[in-house]
Protein backbone atom coordinates (compact mmCIF):
# COMPACT_ATOMS: atom_id res chain seq x y z
CA UNK A 1 0.00 0.00 0.00
CA UNK A 2 1.15 3.52 -0.73
CA UNK A 3 2.83 4.90 2.41
CA UNK A 4 1.55 8.41 1.66
CA UNK A 5 -2.04 7.14 1.85
CA UNK A 6 -1.25 5.54 5.21
CA UNK A 7 0.25 8.81 6.46
CA UNK A 8 -2.78 10.83 5.33
CA UNK A 9 -5.11 8.29 6.96
CA UNK A 10 -3.20 8.48 10.24
CA UNK A 11 -3.31 12.28 10.14
CA UNK A 12 -7.11 12.11 9.68
CA UNK A 13 -7.39 9.78 12.66
CA UNK A 14 -5.12 11.98 14.81
CA UNK A 15 -7.02 15.18 14.02
CA UNK A 16 -10.44 13.58 14.55
CA UNK A 17 -9.44 12.02 17.88
CA UNK A 18 -8.03 15.41 18.92
CA UNK A 19 -11.28 17.21 18.03
CA UNK A 20 -13.42 14.90 20.18
CA UNK A 21 -11.07 14.94 23.14
CA UNK A 22 -10.54 18.70 22.83
CA UNK A 23 -14.30 19.30 23.16
CA UNK A 24 -14.38 17.06 26.24
CA UNK A 25 -11.49 19.09 27.67
CA UNK A 26 -13.19 22.42 26.96
CA UNK A 27 -16.29 21.09 28.73
CA UNK A 28 -14.26 20.93 31.95
CA UNK A 29 -13.69 24.71 31.73
CA UNK A 30 -17.05 25.69 30.29
CA UNK A 31 -19.18 23.47 32.54
CA UNK A 32 -17.08 22.34 35.50
CA UNK A 33 -20.13 21.15 37.44
CA UNK A 34 -21.14 18.92 34.55
CA UNK A 35 -17.60 17.55 34.25
CA UNK A 36 -17.48 16.92 38.00
CA UNK A 37 -20.76 15.00 37.82
CA UNK A 38 -19.28 12.79 35.07
CA UNK A 39 -16.22 12.08 37.23
CA UNK A 40 -18.47 11.14 40.13
CA UNK A 41 -20.93 9.03 38.12
CA UNK A 42 -18.49 7.13 35.90
CA UNK A 43 -15.26 7.07 37.91
CA UNK A 44 -16.61 7.22 41.46
CA UNK A 45 -14.54 10.35 42.15
CA UNK A 46 -16.35 13.15 43.95
CA UNK A 47 -15.55 16.59 45.29
CA UNK A 48 -14.08 18.02 42.08
CA UNK A 49 -14.64 21.77 42.08
CA UNK A 50 -14.07 24.28 39.28
CA UNK A 51 -10.41 24.84 40.21
CA UNK A 52 -9.54 21.15 40.11
CA UNK A 53 -11.51 20.69 36.88
CA UNK A 54 -9.59 23.61 35.40
CA UNK A 55 -6.27 22.03 36.38
CA UNK A 56 -7.31 18.68 34.91
CA UNK A 57 -8.41 20.44 31.73
CA UNK A 58 -5.08 22.26 31.53
CA UNK A 59 -3.13 19.02 31.85
CA UNK A 60 -5.36 17.34 29.27
CA UNK A 61 -4.91 20.25 26.88
CA UNK A 62 -1.13 19.97 27.09
CA UNK A 63 -1.33 16.23 26.37
CA UNK A 64 -3.73 16.81 23.49
CA UNK A 65 -1.58 19.51 21.90
CA UNK A 66 1.48 17.25 22.13
CA UNK A 67 -0.62 14.50 20.54
CA UNK A 68 -1.94 16.78 17.77
CA UNK A 69 1.54 17.96 16.82
CA UNK A 70 3.20 14.59 17.33
CA UNK A 71 5.49 15.69 20.14
CA UNK A 72 6.97 12.72 22.04
CA UNK A 73 4.60 10.33 20.24
CA UNK A 74 5.28 7.29 22.39
CA UNK A 75 4.24 9.30 25.45
CA UNK A 76 1.56 11.60 24.02
CA UNK A 77 -0.16 8.96 21.88
CA UNK A 78 0.07 6.53 24.79
CA UNK A 79 -1.51 9.00 27.21
CA UNK A 80 -4.35 9.78 24.79
CA UNK A 81 -4.92 6.04 24.37
CA UNK A 82 -4.93 5.58 28.14
CA UNK A 83 -7.31 8.50 28.76
CA UNK A 84 -9.76 7.27 26.16
CA UNK A 85 -9.49 3.63 27.24
CA UNK A 86 -10.32 4.55 30.84
CA UNK A 87 -13.25 6.66 29.66
CA UNK A 88 -14.53 3.88 27.40
CA UNK A 89 -14.24 1.13 30.00
CA UNK A 90 -15.73 3.29 32.77
CA UNK A 91 -18.96 3.42 30.78
CA UNK A 92 -19.50 -0.34 30.97
CA UNK A 93 -23.01 0.03 32.45
CA UNK A 94 -24.17 1.83 29.32
CA UNK A 95 -22.99 -1.07 27.15
CA UNK A 96 -25.01 -3.51 29.24
CA UNK A 97 -28.19 -1.51 28.63
CA UNK A 98 -27.78 -0.19 25.08
CA UNK A 99 -31.43 0.67 24.49
CA UNK A 100 -32.00 2.78 27.61
CA UNK A 101 -31.89 6.54 27.21
CA UNK A 102 -28.98 7.70 25.05
CA UNK A 103 -26.79 4.68 25.82
CA UNK A 104 -26.40 3.83 22.14
CA UNK A 105 -24.22 6.92 21.81
CA UNK A 106 -21.63 5.36 24.14
CA UNK A 107 -20.85 2.71 21.52
CA UNK A 108 -19.16 5.42 19.42
CA UNK A 109 -16.31 5.26 21.92
CA UNK A 110 -15.18 1.86 20.58
CA UNK A 111 -14.19 2.94 17.04
CA UNK A 112 -12.41 5.92 18.57
CA UNK A 113 -10.58 3.58 20.93
CA UNK A 114 -9.57 1.51 17.91
CA UNK A 115 -8.31 4.71 16.26
CA UNK A 116 -6.23 5.49 19.36
CA UNK A 117 -4.74 1.97 19.34
CA UNK A 118 -4.00 2.27 15.62
CA UNK A 119 -2.29 5.63 16.08
CA UNK A 120 -0.19 4.31 18.93
CA UNK A 121 0.88 1.18 17.07
CA UNK A 122 1.61 3.05 13.82
CA UNK A 123 3.05 6.21 15.38
CA UNK A 124 6.31 5.85 13.46
CA UNK A 125 4.39 6.13 10.18
CA UNK A 126 2.26 9.06 11.38
CA UNK A 127 4.57 11.86 10.26
CA UNK A 128 2.40 14.47 8.51
CA UNK A 129 2.10 17.61 10.61
CA UNK A 130 4.32 16.30 13.37
CA UNK A 131 6.84 18.64 14.89
CA UNK A 132 9.08 15.70 15.66
CA UNK A 133 8.62 13.80 12.38
CA UNK A 134 12.34 13.83 11.56
CA UNK A 135 12.96 11.74 14.67
CA UNK A 136 9.93 9.48 14.13
CA UNK A 137 12.01 6.35 13.64
CA UNK A 138 13.67 6.84 17.04
CA UNK A 139 10.37 7.05 18.96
Amino acid sequence: MNEQRIRVSLLCLRVSVFVVMFIWTIDKWARPTHAASIYEHFYGLGGFGPLLMGLIAGAELLILLAFLFGVAPRLSYGLVLLLHAVSTLASYRQYLNPFEGNNLLFFAAWPMLAACVTLYLLRDLDTIGRISHKRAAAT
